[in-house]
């Protein structure tokens, strides 16, 4: 492609911006500066997690990087929330919302400084989709360096994430283990910096941008502590400057196929239920046509073929030894599911970047496996609809054996008064769960359950009760649960007129979420149901709750 002007020389070319030359002299321009491209670097560097504790030191390699590669780096920061910190807890609420805000600072900071291009440094979970969701907002060349995956916690000869943890406080609940115990997993689970350490949300969607080529092969599984990512951050730096000289943007790389591609391969690895929400998201920012629907298509033509925690036995680290997402992308091009002609970053074809990989995985691993032995034959991520779920929700039902349940209803309109009610052993077998009120709008936030979920998975319920929500669960939730459910109780949706002991199905087979009541009942239960008075009236969350759309739309506070 022909090189496009450079957006910087807004601020930089012309008698009349000899003020603004004065101000990034300042910073470190020279004579010789103001015609190199500007290059953003947004940093989630922050020490709120170990998820962003090493991001300072990437970012900074980038910009050294840059430097040498011709461009004039300028560095600014971004939040995050951490979601294993704030978990089950009021400020859970902001964590779906930093996605939102991490994406607007992104797109403040390069717009309003006329930059040419964006390099953004994220680690914990909403990083990736947020500084995804700038990208395809301003559509200036642009490529995202993941932190890097967290090494297992050891115990016992056991590897450990943080999802032990929460299932240990299930497990202590149940007499299973006593408080020595727990406290041991508490201490050994977390070794050091990096994302949690399974095929959890941040480690999905990393996956998910490698696979959309929107950040360098082999880059989405790196631990976060070995100087291959510190490398490879260098290398992402210099890829920038060349694709913003063959002015390539975000949306020639985020086409349908891509977002395709990206599905297929989160299926493929077992990936986190956030994904379909932040890729509904990504694709109606990029103008891309993509339902909650196509989900469900393509895992009736994926396999799991990657035995990945949280209901595997292997973690990520384990997974980029094996070859990581190069490996899995192969193996799935050849089987004619991913579009090879798709574009990279690099300018290269996605069957180009993969021409290297073998086509096989190695003999001496047990963490990919063919699609001929796979772990699952269809993907892990069903899209369940029906009277609960006119527009849909999304189950998880990886180590689940049998994915179906009717049974009552037990209703609660929080996560903390379901939580208290699993440790207290007030949930049995056969049990359907019901948490409310949760949604987008009516957290606001749409929280994530790891503690419930991980309650019942320590508990030993995992396979015998069932869990749904209009809120979200953690990419470290497995079990029979069932998330997203849209239209929200808050609007009025039928997880609003829910009642106790009401039958409720939950059949993955038949994809199917249903309240066995008559539409006669229903109708009248409609008509007395009263919207809640919102938890929030002002400050970001109030903000929130009035602009978000359905989760069934990647719940987007930008929609037109």
């Amino acid at each position: 492609m022909a090189a496009a002007p450079l957006r910087s020389s807004a601020i930089t070319q012309g008698v009349q911006r000899s003020p603004n030359r004065a101000m990034l002299r300042a910073v470190g321009f020279g004579d010789g500066d103001f015609n190199k491209p500007i290059i953003g670097i947004a940093n989630g560097y922050s020490t709120i997690t170990p998820c962003n504790m090493g991001l300072n030191e990437l970012a900074l390699r980038a910009e050294a990087a840059a430097k040498a590669a011709g461009a004039m780096p300028q560095l600014f920061g971004t939040i995050t929330v951490s979601d294993g910190i704030s978990m089950g807890t009021e400020g859970m609420k902001y964590s779906l919302v930093s996605r939102e805000v991490i994406a607007d600072a992104i797109e403040t900071a390069c717009n309003g400084q006329s930059m040419d291009g964006v390099l953004a440094v994220g680690g914990c979970d909403k990083n990736m989709p947020g500084a995804m969701l700038a990208m395809a907002r301003m559509n200036i060349p642009a490529i995202f360096v993941y932190g890097g995956t967290i090494k297992p916690g050891k115990l016992g000869g056991c590897d450990l994430t943080v999802v032990s943890a929460f299932e240990a406080v299930g497990q202590l609940a149940a007499g299973k283990i006593d408080e020595e115990q727990l406290t041991a997993v508490e201490k050994n689970a977390c070794p050091g910096a990096g994302s949690c350490g399974g095929m959890f949300t941040a480690n999905t969607m990393s996956s998910a941008i490698e696979a959309m080529g929107l950040s360098l092969p082999g880059s989405s599984t790196m631990a976060a502590e070995d100087s291959e990512k510190a490398d490879s951050a260098a290398r992402s730096a210099e890829v920038l400057v060349e694709a913003i000289a063959n002015n390539i943007r975000p949306r020639d790389l985020l086409t349908r196929e891509a977002f395709e591609n990206a599905i297929a391969v989160i299926m493929a690895v077992g990936g986190s239920t956030n994904a379909v929400l932040h890729l509904l998201a990504i694709a109606r920012t990029a103008g891309v046509p993509l339902s909650i629907d196509d989900f469900e298509l393509i895992r009736q033509k994926v396999p799991v073929i990657c035995d990945l925690k949280p209901s595997g036995r292997y973690v990520t680290t384990d997974l980029h030894a094996a070859g990581g997402i190069p490996q899995v992308m192969k193996l799935l091009l050849d089987a004619g599911i991913l579009h090879g002609q798709c574009k990279t970053i690099e300018g290269k074809t996605l069957e180009e970047s993969l021409a290297g990989v073998p086509a096989e995985p190695r003999s001496d691993q047990d963490v990919i496996r063919t699609l001929e032995n796979p772990i699952y034959a269809k993907g892990h991520l069903a899209v369940l609809k029906g009277n609960l779920a006119t527009e849909g929700s999304v189950a998880k039902i990886s180590g689940v054996k049998n994915p179906q349940v009717t049974g009552p209803a037990r209703v609660f309109e929080s996560e903390e008064a379901c939580l208290e009610a699993i440790l207290e052993g007030r949930i049995i077998a056969g049990d359907v769960v019901v948490i409310r009120y949760e949604g987008p709008v009516g957290g606001p936030g749409m929280r994530e359950m790891l503690s419930p979920t991980s309650a019942i998975i320590g508990q030993g319920l995992g396979d015998k009760v069932a869990l749904i929500t209009d809120g979200r669960f953690s990419g470290g939730t497995y079990g029979m649960v069932v998330g997203h459910v849209a239209p929200e109780a808050a609007v009025g949706g039928t997880i609003a007129l829910v009642h106790e002991g009401d039958s409720i199905t939950v059949d993955a087979h038949k994809l199917l979420i249903q309240l066995n009541v008559s539409e006669e009942e229903l109708a009248t239960r409609r008509a007395n149901w009263c919207a809640p008075t919102p938890r929030y009236t002002t400050g970001v969350l109030g903000k929130y709750a009035r602009l978000v759309s359905s989760s069934s739309k990647g719940a987007v506070t930008d929609q037109p």
